[in-house]
């Protein structure tokens, strides 16, 4: 059976300018609209129709050769980010995450604050910034979002300057993604979870419409954009969908077995087991087709590929990870292991649908 899957080239050159487009658009959870046009304007150059639901999620429905039953695969579109909790006396602000993420990693970062029709620029600072002023009381500052502030880009020296600009509790911060190519193949930059997930999948999608290829079931492509905060796919499913499988980060760093080549394979994470004869057929595929790939168990993390399950969905899931060193922090990734999602997505839309048995025909 294997034998007959066409192993298609991907357009790298597509699946990295999409993902650079993608890093300049800014989309916390909440803030996605711009980042939903633009993946569907790609839908649109790419010639196929989307479904577009009432809070976000776009879905592409591509027939296969037999469309009486569906497989689905996810990413997310959203990233973490924060929102303005309050105003300070002095002006700044206090912030409240979103998404799950240390305020260590948002220390230094560059940020735009969006309120109403208006931006503004600033910088997420420790309350004790200044060594000459502060000296050893510094490295005394615990790690907490209570520690943290926006210095806002403006003339502002009292809370009331800065209710002046429009600015209030409630209102987006966004990090800039600082995005770096390397010679070497690294791509480095915040948010790489999960825009990078999201340009894999366009990748794959354009090599099977660029060679014709028909999926063996309906192919149905889901962008969401609440999985940062846990939601997710949850709704977003149709009853013929029998095989569920999510796109997004693998955790690399000491104690865990991905990396940022080839295809991590993610057997359990926080919600307990994948499904084993999914993620066993995903295996074979790799080892099928020599796409470098390992297996890993996530000891912190959630997907949604389980926030399917979680809402009640009868389907076979699984989890394929891009290896990426520091998640949620200024990430790492190879372009290797965005080219090996891809392959892999494009080998398993022509694959049979596992039967009830976990058997592939």
């Amino acid at each position: 059976m294997n034998g007959a899957l066409q192993s298609l080239p991907i357009d790298e050159g597509y699946l990295h300018r999409c993902l650079h487009e993608m890093l300049a658009i800014p989309s916390p959870t909440g803030f996605t609209d711009e980042i939903v046009r633009y993946i569907g304007r790609c839908l649109e150059e790419l010639g196929v129709e989307y479904h577009l639901g009432r809070r976000g999620t776009l879905t592409v429905c591509l027939p296969g050769r037999d469309n009486a039953r569906a497989r689905a695969i996810a990413n997310h579109l959203d990233t973490i980010g924060a929102t303005v909790s309050a105003i300070k006396p002095s002006g700044r602000l206090a912030l409240k995450p979103v998404g799950s993420w240390s305020s260590r990693f948002a220390e230094g970062g560059r940020v735009t604050i969006f309120s109403g029709s208006s931006s503004y620029r600033g910088q997420v600072l420790p309350l004790l910034a200044s060594g000459h002023a502060f000296n050893e009381q510094i490295d005394e500052l615990p790690v907490g979002w209570s520690q943290v502030e926006v210095r806002i880009n403006q003339l502002v020296h009292c809370a009331e300057d800065t209710r002046a600009l429009g600015i209030g509790p409630g209102d987006f911060v966004a990090f800039d993604t600082d995005p770096e190519w390397d010679e070497s193949g690294f791509i480095s930059a915040r948010h790489l979870d999960n825009k990078a997930g999201t340009a894999a999948n366009l990748a794959a999608l354009k090599a099977l419409l660029d060679h014709g290829v028909t999926p063996a079931v309906e192919l149905q492509l889901m962008f969401t954009v609440t999985e940062e905060i846990g939601t997710g796919a949850g709704a977003s499913l149709d009853a013929r969908v029998a095989e569920f499988v999510g796109i997004d980060i693998g955790p690399v760093a000491p104690g865990q077995n991905a990396r940022e080549t080839g295809v991590t394979l993610c057997a359990q994470d926080t919600s307990g087991p994948f499904d084993q004869a999914l993620t066993r057929h995903l295996r074979q595929l790799c080892r099928d087709h020599r796409i470098k790939h390992q297996t890993d168990i996530f000891r912190y993390y959630y997907s949604d590929a389980n926030s399917a399950i979680i809402a009640g969905h009868d389907v076979r899931h699984a989890l394929l990870t891009f290896g990426t060193d520091a998640t949620h922090g200024y990430e790492r990734t190879h372009r290797d292991s965005l080219e090996s999602v891809a392959r892999l997505l494009v080998l398993y839309a022509q694959a049979p649908l596992l039967d009830d048995a976990g058997h592939s025909g």
